[in-house]
């Protein structure tokens, strides 16, 4: 599953279009549950109920994470921020208070606020996750030049460089140009950068961020069989007038 970004209708729309087994099946999802939509607090307590779930890390996760530790936002709750602050807001009764006059763009959500058992889920993200079939999950993608598993772990919630080098060599690959990577996977699944329609495939690398963030739909596909479902549009989803991008 791609992306959330506090997407919590299209997640229940995808569960349930998948058919998807809370008890049997297992669910891999690749980051960014929060910023955007105005549900992270109701993902993170659906993806909970999840027996067999593996859950990557993020950037905006981290994010959203050090706030949970240190009472500061790194990124002062820009990125789609306001829909977290929205949530937790609603959430521990403190509606419609979002940031304070001052310095250091204050808010009235405070780390303590945050319930520890979701401090616990950002907190035991991983930052990828590879299978018994040499398929490779994570976030944003590493450095192809460089051994995988060497690598600084915010590389694998940060980077952009292999999708895009993906994209950019299969352009060229006419003129006699290799897609070669130092540590070699039979598939890799990413998400991070924002795709419109269906998931894409350049070489072995499918994007499953189908742009839940923004005005796109959330993803979700059998590995195995290569069959996706797809949620609603989610401004169809949500057309309440939020305004927190």
């Amino acid at each position: 599953m791609g992306d959330l970004h506090g997407g919590y209708r299209a997640l229940l729309q995808c569960l349930e279009r998948s058919s998807f087994d809370h008890h049997h099946d297992l669910l891999i999802q690749l980051g960014d549950i929060a910023d955007g939509y105005p549900e992270v607090y109701d993902c993170v307590e659906e993806l909970l109920t999840i027996k067999h779930l593996i859950a990557i890390k993020g950037n905006h996760d981290v994010w959203f994470y050090d706030f949970s530790t240190t009472d500061f936002h790194p990124y002062y709750w820009t990125y789609g921020g306001k829909g977290t602050l929205i949530s937790y807001l609603n959430y521990c009764g403190k509606p419609g208070r979002y940031f304070a006059s001052g310095s250091g763009f204050k808010t009235a959500l405070q780390a303590k606020d945050i319930p520890q058992t979701h401090k616990t889920f950002f907190e035991n993200q991983q930052p990828f996750y590879t299978d018994q079939k040499n398929r490779c999950f994570l976030h944003a993608g590493f450095k192809r030049d460089l051994p995988f598993y060497d690598q600084p772990k915010h590389i694998y919630y940060w980077d952009r460089s292999l999708w895009k080098d993906a994209l950019q060599c299969s352009s060229d690959i006419q003129q006699g140009k290799e897609f070669k990577m130092v540590t070699t996977f039979n598939e890799i699944y990413i998400g991070h950068t924002s795709i419109q329609g269906t998931p894409q495939q350049a070489f072995n690398i499918i994007n499953m961020d189908t742009g839940a963030g923004d005005v796109g739909k959330l993803t979700i596909m059998d590995i195995d069989t290569k069959e996706y479902w797809q949620s609603d549009p989610l401004p169809d989803l949500y057309t309440e007038s939020f305004n927190f991008f």
